[in-house]
């Protein structure tokens, strides 16, 4: 019954590796057609061309955005479908994931040009820029559609299990994009539209290449049927890219009030309006670099520190998380010299026709703004880390942490300091960022008991044979007798009740430990759930519990209670659902006499388990709890559990003599 979990038992440092390199490749190819663009740009044209696609790069981000939400959630989906054994809807929810990220791109494009150059001024367009700008824009925006879809493509084509194919995808259009470039500039002297054509040319092959893989794909099948706009196949997949989204979000955020701030104070200073942001275009695009280096390496210990977590091996989540720590140090420890040793060396990477106040200000930039660039990949480290093994209320608010300290920062520093306080704003956002992470890591590692490092528990937990038959799943509100209900009904019925040994079962088949199962739908997370239910060890733990359910099932008539059965057991034709409610004043009571809480305490907990078991349920379902309409019987049970119990009786006795 036990699968191979071998992410808790293979050695952390082989299991980084293999997951940890994809990531980090992926990562930094993505990035390739920006920076490729940078510096032949910068060389070809000059600092101001590279002004011009920094301009432009909020716009793409906000499109880079767009493709992840739909992209990393389908891919989480499809993780989550291909465990439970149950890919038949699959089809419909890649083609209306394509669907969104495509007419999201045609939503940017509209924007953009019914906005014209007003939109470019806005996110730091000068006079002297504005002609590149526009030039460069105009082109890039044309393929914002199929360029969104590409992304969303690869990210779907990873998670069907070819990887390698999704990266070669981005390999071929970077190398056509770097090989592009040079020509279309230098060669055919195309200028800055020349840049822009070879990075559409480069999206449009990889477009290609990843829409090829819809004919071959290995969990799903998408026909031409598919591709017809569906809310309740989007419904699902949507909450599960949220995460990926919002730090996209933050990242756009940033770069137009970096845009806009260096316009303003650059104007007032020696360097002008447009030198402050072409160097600036120039440094961030070393920043993501290592960022991205950063941020490939604890992606790919994520499923590694969630499922141990899960599984209460504690020690082996340190030691994964030294691991990055220590890897996350080597590389920024290395770029960190390099960025203050010979800055010269990168700036001219980029261009170097500028004159002297460009060099100066370049360096400056470079030397200051990325001086703490290691307390900047380690804070996103953390709240990584945080979000893996479901600390979803700590760890969002802390991935964000930075980059809110950053723009807050970049507008009062400059008060005092001019220009050069939108350079410093960084470093002092870094340090605050990281103290403040460090604390909250801090008390968490703490709390993970290295006592607990055991394997986990050989439950026998007995299946119990039952006779051919109705099985009863209830799902019930809490404080409504649901579970009590539940065991009369399978008591007057001689079948039996499952409530607890669904967990044990789903350990037994998972390795996870049974109290991190058992809390998968509590109300104990309920601010930021949705993302917490998108976590590694989560999915493995709801795709357990699904296996268990159905194994369960097919002992015989049985009663099952909570955990979505009547969702996960939908297939099946002898399966009656019921929901139990009750008025709340009534659950609010029964809540106080049963925990000895307080009226007040009563009402928050019944609010919150109710919240949680939505949430939980739509998650794994894309349907509303509590829908009358998916349920042969609802019942109100304020009038007692032996009396609602007996009304079940009767219904599931009148029900087998008419069957």
């Amino acid at each position: 019954m036990q699968e191979n979990n071998y992410l808790g038992k293979e050695r952390v440092g082989t299991l980084l590796l293999k997951f940890a390199i994809p990531s980090t490749l992926s990562l930094i190819i993505s990035c390739l057609y920006n920076i490729v663009d940078q510096i032949f740009v910068g060389n070809g044209i000059g600092y101001l061309g590279n002004a011009a696609t920094g301009i432009i790069f909020p716009v793409t981000v906000v499109g880079w955005g767009a493709s992840v939400l739909f992209g990393d959630g389908m891919a989480t989906f499809l993780s989550l479908s291909q465990g439970r054994g149950d890919t038949s809807a699959a089809g419909r929810s890649v083609a209306n994931s394509i669907l969104g990220s495509f007419f999201s791109g045609v939503i940017i494009i509209a924007v953009c040009y019914a906005l014209g150059d007003s939109i470019l001024y806005t996110l730091g367009a000068t006079d002297a820029t504005i002609e590149l700008t526009r030039d460069y824009g105009s082109i890039i925006f044309i393929m914002m559609p199929l360029a969104l879809v590409q992304n969303t493509m690869a990210s779907i084509i990873r998670a069907d299990g070819s990887p390698r194919y999704a990266m070669a995808a981005m390999v071929v259009g970077a190398v056509l994009n770097m090989i592009g470039d040079p020509v279309a500039i230098f060669v055919l002297g195309w200028g800055i539209k020349g840049a822009a054509l070879a990075t559409i040319f480069g999206q449009f092959v990889s477009f290609l290449i990843c829409i090829a893989y819809l004919g071959r794909s290995r969990m799903f099948r998408v026909r031409a049927a598919d591709f017809i706009p569906s809310w309740k196949y989007l419904k699902p997949v949507l909450p599960l890219g949220c995460g990926s989204f919002l730090t996209q979000l933050c990242i756009v955020a940033t770069t137009i009030a970096n845009n806009i701030l260096l316009k303003s104070y650059g104007a007032q200073s020696i360097y002008g309006p447009d030198i402050p942001l072409s160097a600036f275009v120039v440094i961030i695009k070393l920043f993501q670099i290592i960022l991205n280096i950063a941020c490939g390496i604890t992606a790919g210990a994520l499923p590694i520190m969630g499922y141990n977590y899960g599984a209460k091996l504690y020690g082996r989540v340190k030691e994964t998380f030294r691991l990055v720590a220590y890897s996350t140090l080597a590389v920024c420890v290395v770029a960190t010299i390099l960025f203050e040793s010979v800055p010269m060396v990168f700036v001219r990477m980029f261009g170097s026709d500028g004159g002297e106040l460009y060099t100066a200000f370049a360096v400056g930039c470079l030397r200051i703004y990325l001086s703490l660039v290691i307390f900047t990949c380690l804070q996103k480290a953390c709240a990584m880390f945080l979000q893996s093994i479901g600390y979803a209320k700590a760890a969002v608010p802390l991935s964000v942490l930075r980059d809110v300290l950053l723009i807050v920062l970049a507008i009062l520093m400059p008060m005092r300091m001019g220009i050069m306080g939108i350079l410093w704003s960084a470093p002092v956002a870094d340090l605050i960022a990281i103290v403040i992470t460090a604390l909250v890591v801090i008390r968490v590692w703490k709390g993970m008991d290295v006592t607990g490092d055991t394997a986990p528990d050989e439950v026998k937990t007995a299946l119990q044979p039952s006779r051919p038959g109705v099985i009863i799943t209830i799902a019930r509100e809490h404080g409504s007798a649901g579970k009590r209900i539940g065991q009369l009904v399978a008591r007057q019925l001689n079948v039996p009740c499952y409530y607890k040994g669904m967990t044990a079962l789903a350990a037994q088949e998972s390795g996870l430990a049974r109290e991190f199962i058992s809390g998968i739908n509590s109300d104990e997370n309920a601010v930021m759930r949705e993302l917490y239910l998108g976590t590694s060890a989560v999915q493995q733990a709801v795709i357990a519990q699904e296996k268990a359910i159905n194994m369960i099932a097919d002992m015989g008539a049985c009663v099952i209670v909570g955990r979505a059965a009547d969702y996960v057991l939908r297939g099946r034709d002898n399966v009656v659902r019921i929901f139990i409610h009750a008025p709340r004043e009534y659950r609010v009571k029964k809540v106080m006499e049963m925990y000895g809480d307080t009226e007040q305490e009563g009402k928050r907990s019944v609010a919150r388990s109710d919240a949680a078991r939505g949430v939980y349920y739509k998650s794994i379902s894309g349907r509303e709890w509590g829908d009358a309409r998916q349920y042969e019987l609802t019942i109100d049970s304020s009038m007692g559990p032996e009396k609602t119990a007996g009304l079940i009786c009767d219904y599931i006795s009148r029900m087998e003599r008419v069957g």
